[in-house]
This record gives C-alpha cells, sequence and structure tokens, in this order.
C-alpha cells in the first residue's frame, strides 16, 4: 500500500513539473505575442500617420498648383516668388522623407506575420502617391522657372518696345520741326524801308539820269532788311508822311493808309501779296 502511495505522488510530482514547464512556455509565448501585437499595432500607427502625411502633401501641392495656375504671378513680387520657390523645396524636400519612412515600415511590415496582400497594395499605393506628388511638385518648379523667364522676356519686349516708340516718337519730332522749319522757311519775308538815299547806300536800288530804278541788282545789304513770316504780318508803318512800294507787289493784295497823318502798308492778301517776291522795299521821303 506504501508502495502505491509513493508510486502516485511521485507521478503527482512529475505531472505538477510538466505543467509547471507548459505554462512556462505558455506564458513566453503569450509574451512573445504581445510584443508581436505591439509592434504589428505600432506599425499600423504608423503607417495611418504617414497616410495623413502623404494626403497633406497633396493638398499642400494642391494649393500651390492653385496660385501658379491663377494668372497673377507676373504680378507678385520678387520676394513673393522666392517665398513659393522656398515652399515647393520645402513640400520636395517632405515628400523624399516620406518614401524613406515607407521604405523602413514596409521593410519592418514583410518580416511580421501581419504582412498581407492588402497591406502590400496599400504600401505600393502610397509609393505611387509619392512618386506622383515628386513629379507633380517637380513640374510646379519647372513651371515656376518658365514663369520667371517669361516675365523677364516680357520685360525685355516691354522695354524693347518702350525704345522703339520712343525712337519713333524721336523722329516724329524731328521730321516736325524738319517740316515746321521749312515751313517756317517758306513764310519767311523781308522787307525794307527807307529813303531813296538810303535804298541806294544799300544798294537795294540803282538809279541814273533818265533811268529806270532798278531793285537789288547788285550786292544789295541783306542786314538792311528786316526778317518777317508773312502768316503774321498785317500791316508795316512807316513812320513817313509819304511812301510807295517799288518791288512788283499785286496792287489788288495791299492798301497805303493814313493813321495819325503817316502811312501805313495793310496787307489785304497776304497770299497774294507775296506770291511774286519775298523781299518787299519801301521808299519814303
Amino acid at each position: 500500500m506504501k508502495k502505491y502511495v509513493i508510486l502516485i505522488a511521485t507521478g503527482l510530482l512529475c505531472m505538477t513539473a510538466c505543467n509547471e514547464g507548459k505554462l512556462k512556455i505558455a506564458e513566453a509565448r503569450n509574451v512573445q505575442l504581445d510584443d508581436s501585437l505591439q509592434t504589428a499595432l505600432a506599425n499600423q500607427d504608423s503607417l495611418f500617420i504617414l497616410l495623413n502625411d502623404i494626403t497633406d502633401g497633396m493638398t499642400q501641392i494642391k494649393a500651390m498648383e492653385k496660385i501658379l495656375n491663377s494668372g497673377n504671378l507676373s504680378s507678385e513680387t520678387a520676394s513673393r516668388k522666392d517665398q513659393i520657390k522656398s515652399d515647393m523645396a520645402a513640400i520636395q524636400q517632405a515628400l523624399q522623407q516620406r518614401r524613406q519612412r515607407l521604405a523602413e515600415l514596409e521593410k519592418k511590415l514583410s518580416t511580421s506575420q501581419q504582412y498581407s496582400t492588402t497591406l502590400k497594395r496599400t504600401i505600393d499605393n502610397l509609393k505611387a502617391e509619392i512618386a506622383q506628388q515628386e513629379a507633380s511638385i517637380s513640374t510646379l518648379r519647372n513651371d515656376l522657372q518658365a514663369a520667371k523667364i517669361q516675365v523677364a522676356d516680357l520685360s525685355r519686349s516691354i522695354d524693347s518696345l518702350s525704345t522703339t516708340v520712343i525712337e519713333e516718337r524721336q523722329a516724329t519730332e524731328l521730321a516736325q520741326q524738319e517740316a515746321q522749319s521749312v515751313t517756317n522757311e517758306l513764310n519767311t519775308c523781308f522787307y525794307a524801308i527807307g529813303s531813296k538815299k538810303e535804298l541806294k547806300e544799300a544798294n537795294i536800288i540803282e538809279t541814273g539820269f533818265l533811268r529806270k530804278t532798278k531793285l537789288m541788282q547788285a550786292d544789295f545789304q541783306q542786314s538792311y532788311f528786316t526778317r518777317a513770316d508773312k502768316r503774321t504780318l498785317n500791316s508795316i508803318p512807316t513812320h513817313s508822311k509819304k511812301a510807295k512800294i517799288l518791288t512788283n507787289m499785286p496792287s489788288d493784295s495791299y492798301n497805303i493808309e493814313d493813321a495819325d497823318g503817316y502811312k501805313i502798308i495793310q496787307i489785304t492778301d497776304p497770299a497774294r501779296f507775296w506770291s511774286l517776291s519775298n523781299y518787299l522795299v519801301i521808299q519814303v521821303d
């Protein structure tokens, strides 16, 4: 009987020892499973955070596209354009960091039991999204650079156009001045008033005994004449009580009138009056 008791006790001790071993193994497995679960949950949280970051990146890129497509880039200041360029560089750098984070996360998940076909598809989609965003921001940076070039070209075109306009304006003004000068020259007239003796001394008239008076036959004294404008010369005071016109002016284009006892030449038809000569000689005595 005692022998049986000893055998039963021994059996119970063995069973207890085996159960304790199995319990320790189970507890170790539970710890391992718990660690794996915690790791999986942590990786899953990282994936969700990265997904949110990528979504934010797309929002930033869309906002940048809106700025560049607004058509008002040329009106932006140089500092504003530099800020836009800086923002683009920051977005591109953030995209590179997200690509690196996704690669590290994929490496961790690929060695875990939670790496499924669905998870792999999600990671592949995120890779494609990041690549698309990088391409978009690169295009936007090129567009910004092109816009600067276009603005510079436009400025050069405007400067060139302004130069052309200035040159054309100067040429027009010069042509107008030349035309005005010619017009003034065509409307320039000269008149001389003097006694018979004074006119002879200036070589304006030549006379002789029983000889017809000749006008300006030799080198007459040009400085004796007064320069005037046919368009504004309407009357010529002679300051003399007697006056006669020696040059061949049409008689119906002028009158010789009295004013306070002195003769005044009144030109009634300037065009006709100066039609035969630009020189007028008036003799007073």
